[in-house]
């Protein structure tokens, strides 16, 4: 048996994680199609209807795994920011910024799906509830750290000064997780919790294949979007001529 241990750091540098990342795109990419259309089925075509909110209830499918996806996509967005601020990793900070853009628009689709849910759940399209409002300023923040980093034309200033708005905005996201929990709010409480499990199981599968094919698929989009921002940073390095050739 080979004692040969692989040597993971040299993929913190650009021009080995480069290739790497391309390999490992349709890993994610296609598990996450097919999740996507088995979940879309179990969710549409074999769930219950429920018997208080009706068909309007299958919102949920999309709507929570984009809202747990994009809260999940700032975290690891601010580590990132925040690794490549402390340790001046040029690779983290490329991570932080492609991970910005899938997380942006997971929340918008949390949004807009939440909106279309509480419709015919409230009688309104949108209230200025705890978890909404907070779910709204992730979107801005996102939108911030993603502007931030267009305005500036120095590279490292713009990776610093997002590092920045992203690690202070962290702290929203505990605050959008445990809002029902704090204030009154009209968003319902958590479906799923240690002490109960509140839907059924037909339910609770598609919600979790569309979660799986929502977190592959946001694995695979930031992975394309890394190596075109490696392009781009690094476009005048030697290695670069060689890897798009």
């Amino acid at each position: 048996m080979s004692n040969r241990k692989i040597n993971w750091y040299k993929y913190a540098a650009p021009a080995n994680f480069y290739p790497l990342a391309g390999k490992m795109i349709p890993l994610f990419a296609v598990p996450s199609a097919i999740l996507f259309i088995l979940g879309m089925y179990v969710g549409f075509f074999v769930a219950p209807t429920d018997f208080q909110q009706g068909e309007s209830y299958r919102i949920l499918f999309i709507h929570v795994p984009a809202a747990w996806v994009g809260m999940f996509l700032y975290v690891m967005m601010a580590i990132y920011a925040g690794i490549g601020w402390a340790f001046n990793a040029r690779l983290a900070s490329m991570m932080a910024q492609a991970i910005s853009t899938t997380g942006a628009i997971f929340t918008f689709i949390s949004l807009v799906t939440g909106s279309l849910w509480g419709r015919p759940a409230w009688g309104v399209w949108w209230v200025w509830d705890a978890r909404l409002t907070s779910t709204l300023i992730l979107m801005f923040l996102y939108i911030g750290f993603i502007s931030l980093q267009s305005s500036i034309d120095d590279v490292r200033r713009a990776d610093r000064a997002g590092a920045v708005l992203a690690l202070v905005g962290v702290i929203n996201v505990p605050i959008i997780y445990f809002s029902v929990q704090w204030w009154n709010s009209l968003h319902q409480g958590a479906t799923i919790s240690k002490n109960s499990f509140k839907m059924a199981p037909s339910m609770a599968t598609a919600m979790f294949l569309l979660l799986g094919a929502c977190w592959l698929y946001s694995i695979a989009v930031v992975l394309a979007r890394v190596r075109y921002i490696i392009r781009e940073r690094e476009q005048e390095a030697p290695w670069m001529a060689e890897a798009v050739a």
